[in-house]
């Protein structure tokens, strides 16, 4: 199965390849205007993909205040995951736009955040444990999270069951964290996708990553 995953756009649309399954990790548009939802989905559906799974990230206000607005007649061409989950080919695939807030981030880009990890742990207690694939905005702690000031960023309670079955976990959040981390602890394979494609300027620089499953 062939698997594109790119996410935090912030309203670069670039032309994909085309597969049988595209993942977006969320900050679809520049502005979060509602007009540029259409161009986001104008641009969904003309990638060619057998399947396309969206979540929404902390730039995302529009769906976070309108859960419809994603779910209905804009996401029709996509399965939009707002932590919930879905099937493909047998695999289960289950998707979450929590982050954690963090000190002077902007008051415009506090969408489905939350201000501890243990309002965060809440968020991912309602994870299930069988699925395959896992989608979320931001990464673990000290996974493609480290930022340009060299600190990791990411949630210190988000642990993906690797032991469980699962197979990828896809995300972005960080722009300078672009990249893959896979490999196999002994016990069981883990592989983890930051998909952001635009860097820590906002220069949509970064390509999407291809997952062969």
């Amino acid at each position: 199965m062939i698997i594109d995953c790119i996410g935090c756009l912030h309203g670069h649309y670039p032309k994909l390849e085309g597969g049988d399954l595209l993942i977006v990790t969320g900050d679809l548009t520049a502005r979060d205007e509602p007009e540029e939802y259409i161009y986001f989905r104008n641009w969904l559906s003309q990638q060619n993909y057998r399947k396309r799974i969206v979540i929404a990230g902390n730039h995302d206000n529009t769906l976070e205040m309108d859960y419809n607005f994603g779910s209905t007649p804009f996401m029709e061409i996509a399965d939009y995951l707002c932590y919930s989950e879905t099937e493909f080919e047998g695999l289960k695939i289950y998707g979450s736009p929590w982050t954690k807030t963090f000190p002077g981030m902007n008051p415009k880009c506090k969408a489905f955040t939350v201000d501890t990890e243990e309002e965060l742990a809440e968020k991912w207690a309602l994870i299930p444990d069988d699925i395959d694939i896992l989608i979320t905005h931001g990464p673990s702690h000290s996974i493609l999270d480290k930022t340009d000031r060299g600190e990791h960023v990411g949630s210190e309670t988000l642990f993906p069951d690797w032991d469980g079955g699962l197979k990828l976990h896809v995300f972005s959040h960080i722009h300078e964290a672009y990249g893959e981390d896979k490999g196999n602890t002994g016990i069981f394979p883990y592989h983890y996708v930051n998909c952001s494609h635009v860097n820590e300027r906002y220069q949509p620089v970064n390509k999407p990553i291809r997952v062969i499953l």
